[in-house]
């Protein structure tokens, strides 16, 4: 009898997501062509399903930002103290800083902003791991940060990845791996907890609000399910906003909106970029997986797995501020946004992951596995084709229907239609102006007041970097997985730029 093998179902759920993308695409306009009136009636009933969609993410934002607006204002150290008494006092953080290529001076703004945290220093771990890779540049780097804040903390570990590891795929993921060994390492030689441990693997250019471990441990503490959670916090890209060309202002702004919409909805919510987890769960699950991609958001989902479903993400209303994609030059800035949102839209890999480690375990329940995958796979095929259909093939059938489609009442009024539906869709353009220019940080020295007012104006740009930074390196990436054209991990290049201003 003829036995399909565990590889040719696992591609087969790797196809999957490139092909209902692909299928939409050409599927769409062959319809034009083949019956144009049935294309006209598709579009203009999907424009009303994403301007329902855009009202409602603005009340998820608003939400969002209120809660986040208060709790930047409150002392969560004072806080911690009072409700928590000698509590607290037990919480360490481990803090896994990873780092390949990146300058000298981004790893030491990192290290300056984190000695200004108000939770006590000496209950830190942290870990600046480097590549083997990268051996001598490293290991330069390395010294004078020792030489510099090694003393500020509870201990400081300098770790190198060695390279050629089997089984490693080289970047962040397999980097994280064996520095969090490492500093299992220490830890167990201290005698330390894991309980009492919260890690948090940051990107190393993570600035911290000075009130975040205080906000985290205050959270940590609250939840009765604290061991078996991850805490995500609002991420921005305010390190160097004002050095960044105007579309990939538009980009990270818009990452970091579409994250204020999933934080008010926790069953939505994935790990994303910098996170913090219980120690423990870190240990229990294996730490993060070293041969794929995106192990931030997987982290959490090998937390479901292991846990068969009692694991959760919670969302935390406090900034860590990082880099934009920028790096010293416009074009070269703009192929190196494409290479970042390429890597993050390759997260399509958790769909065949969580559908094959997931939808057999009758331990989760049917409603909560069903509801992950479908976020998932919903999520990256309307982030590959909705900007496409909405913005170019939207307008397609109007253009080549014949002249028996174009004296339709349908036919002339679909253009007034889809006209005033796109006005309506601007208040969520509005909006996003209006927030951009409330979480930018204050103008460098060396920038013109009249700057300002490009933040604002630079929104027009939005129609295109959701086609150039959204759609196409979404559709790249789903293609890439779909005929077996695995991605390697894609360092994105910081310059360093707008540190000192």
């Amino acid at each position: 009898m003829f036995k399909i093998s565990d590889r040719v179902k696992y591609r087969i759920l790797e196809i999957i997501p490139g092909f209902l993308v692909w299928t939409t695409l050409i599927g769409l306009v062959i319809l034009s062509f083949v019956n144009t009136i049935w294309a006209i009636y598709f579009i203009i009933v999907f424009d009303v399903y994403w301007l329902v969609r855009i009202v409602y993410m603005i009340i998820y934002m608003v939400y969002s930002w209120r809660k986040y607006a208060k709790s930047i204002k409150i002392d969560w150290q004072k806080k911690l103290e009072k409700e928590k008494k000698d509590e607290w006092k037990k919480i360490y953080h481990l803090l896994v800083l990873p780092t390949y290529l990146e300058p000298y001076e981004v790893l030491e703004e990192t290290f300056n902003h984190l000695i200004k945290v108000k939770y006590p220093l000496n209950k830190f771990i942290v870990v600046l791991t480097g590549e083997e890779r990268d051996k001598d540049n490293f290991e330069k780097y390395a010294q004078k940060i020792k030489k510099k804040f090694g003393d500020k903390f509870y201990k400081l570990i300098i770790h190198i990845h060695k390279k050629d590891i089997p089984g490693d795929l080289p970047g962040k993921g397999s980097n994280s791996h064996w520095a969090g060994k490492k500093a299992k390492e220490f830890i167990d030689k201290e005698g330390i907890p894991y309980e009492n441990i919260i890690v948090s693997n940051f990107d190393v250019d993570t600035w911290t609000h000075p009130q975040y471990f205080s906000y985290l441990t205050y959270t940590f503490l609250n939840n009765p399910n604290r061991l078996r959670a991850s805490y995500q916090p609002v991420a921005i890209y305010n390190n160097n906003i004002w050095d960044s060309p105007a579309l990939i202002r538009i980009v990270h702004n818009s990452t970091t909106f579409w994250l204020f919409t999933d934080l008010a909805r926790p069953e939505r919510l994935f790990t994303f970029s910098s996170h913090s987890m219980s120690f423990k769960a870190l240990v229990d699950v294996g730490f993060w997986q070293r041969d794929i991609v995106t192990e931030d958001s997987r982290i959490c989902l090998q937390g479901m797995v292991h846990y068969n479903g009692d694991y959760e993400v919670v969302p935390m209303y406090i900034p860590v501020s990082m880099d934009t994609a920028y790096e010293g030059t416009f074009w070269g800035s703009l192929v190196n946004q494409y290479k970042q949102i390429r890597r993050w839209a390759y997260g399509v890999e958790n769909f065949p992951y969580m559908v094959w480690n997931m939808w057999g375990n009758k331990k989760i329940s049917l409603f909560k596995k069903s509801r992950y995958i479908w976020n998932q796979l919903e999520g990256t095929y309307s982030w590959a084709t909705a900007p496409l259909i909405i913005l170019i093939m939207g307008w397609l059938p109007l253009h080549i229907a014949g002249e028996d489609v174009q004296g339709t009442v349908l036919a002339q009024n679909a253009p007034i239609i889809l006209k005033y539906l796109m006005n309506l869709a601007m208040i969520g353009l509005l909006f996003s102006a209006f927030l951009g220019l409330v979480i930018l940080p204050p103008k460098p020295k060396n920038h013109k007041a009249y700057e300002y007012l490009i933040m604002i104006a630079q929104w027009i740009l939005f129609p295109y970097s959701m086609i150039i930074f959204g759609s196409i390196p979404a559709v790249d990436a789903q293609t890439r997985l779909m005929i077996g054209h695995y991605m390697g991990f894609n360092v994105t290049k910081k310059s360093g730029a707008g540190k000192k201003n």
